[in-house]
């Protein structure tokens, strides 16, 4: 029976994770470690809390005792490392809480793989990361694996930090390691704090849509699924040292995709067309925007058979239905920290 450390598992793609990992594979004990801050959410697991080959820890990254006294209870085979602060607009208010958990907690875990792994046979540290770390593009061109690191935000440079850390323990320790970057991730069980979500929750209560700028930003969205499914491939069948881009082919401007968001919302809320467009209101633009994100997924498709198995289109309806299914869900998590928190941003704006 293989161990695997499964870290931010109560978050959004990690929970996705941590379901398909104790599905997929029951002769394997999966541990999640979550420190549960206001966007990791044990309601996310309820349907596999109870499964014999799963266990849960509250612990925090960025405590390195605790790290090592976890792996010297479970003797871990190997680590999914997905725990890590990841809204752009938060790390613009409070870059240190980047800092300390994407940079420093990434330390500590490989420390402690280090120090736990003798034998590195067997043994795997994958490390999750974004297409952030790339910077910016222009209306031309793709992220490829050999893209410059050009990171533009305080979240984009502390993740790109760990992924040098990350490839820096690999040469320099020979430490087992595998890095993936991804494209912006939307499903279910996101935080609504994340453009999809946050809008939808916003169509159905008949607030503002807040769009920065005149919504010219691309970006490429992934289903969180698919990107779950690529995960395990590059775990089990990615090659030490190196790094697989995954992205989901679908390259929208934000403004084209709140329309149609719009669109399909008021169809399902049996609204007259146009309804929850006149909800969109254009805010003051980010600072540090990039412009435009798009990835060359070629290599993880060559090398390991992975392909997005939905079309953006497909994907976007699923992902409105379960959220029109579960208002619940929503407003447990938008209660509390972050409601006071989103209020506080809002009124900025």
């Amino acid at each position: 029976m293989k161990t695997i450390l499964i870290t931010g598992g109560a978050g959004f793609i990690g929970s996705h994770v941590v379901r398909l990992f104790i599905n997929k594979y029951p002769d394997y004990k999966i541990v999640n470690l979550d420190k549960l801050t206001y966007a990791g959410n044990l309601e996310n697991l309820t349907d596999v809390e109870n499964a014999p080959n799963y266990v849960f820890e509250k612990a925090d990254i960025v405590d390195a005792q605790s790290i090592f006294e976890l792996f010297n209870k479970y003797s871990f085979d190997g680590v999914i490392h997905l725990a890590a602060e990841s809204h752009v607009d938060r790390s613009i208010a409070n870059p240190m809480e980047f800092i300390n958990t994407n940079v420093i907690g990434t330390i500590n875990l490989l420390n402690a793989a280090k120090a736990s792994w003798g034998n590195t046979e067997g043994k795997r540290f994958y490390h999750i990361s974004t297409d952030e770390v790339y910077g910016s593009l222009g209306e031309d061109g793709l992220f490829t694996e050999t893209t410059a690191y050009d990171p533009r935000s305080p979240y984009s440079a502390a993740k790109a930090s760990s992924d040098h850390f990350v490839r820096a323990w690999h040469h320099t320790y020979n430490m087992p390691v595998v890095i993936s970057n991804c494209s912006n991730n939307y499903g279910p069980n996101q935080f609504p704090e994340k453009l999809l979500p946050l809008f939808i929750n916003n169509i159905i209560q008949n607030k503002p849509l807040p769009v920065y700028g005149k919504g010219e930003n691309v970006r490429d969205w992934l289903y969180v699924i698919d990107h779950a499914a690529a995960i395990d491939l590059i775990y089990h069948k990615g090659k030490n040292g190196e790094t697989y881009n995954i992205g989901g082919h679908n390259e929208w401007k934000n403004l084209d995709l709140i329309k149609v968001l719009c669109k399909i919302m008021d169809q399902k809320l049996g609204r007259d067309s146009g309804t929850s467009e006149k909800l969109i209101s254009y805010v003051k633009d980010r600072a540090g925007h990039d412009m435009r994100y798009a990835i060359d997924a070629s290599k993880i498709q060559k090398e390991l058979g992975w392909t997005p198995s939905l079309q953006f289109e497909e994907g976007l309806d699923k992902t409105i239905d379960w959220y029109l299914e579960n208002k619940a869900w929503i407003e447990n998590v938008t209660s509390g920290e972050y409601q006071k928190y989103y209020q506080e941003q809002y009124e900025k704006r």
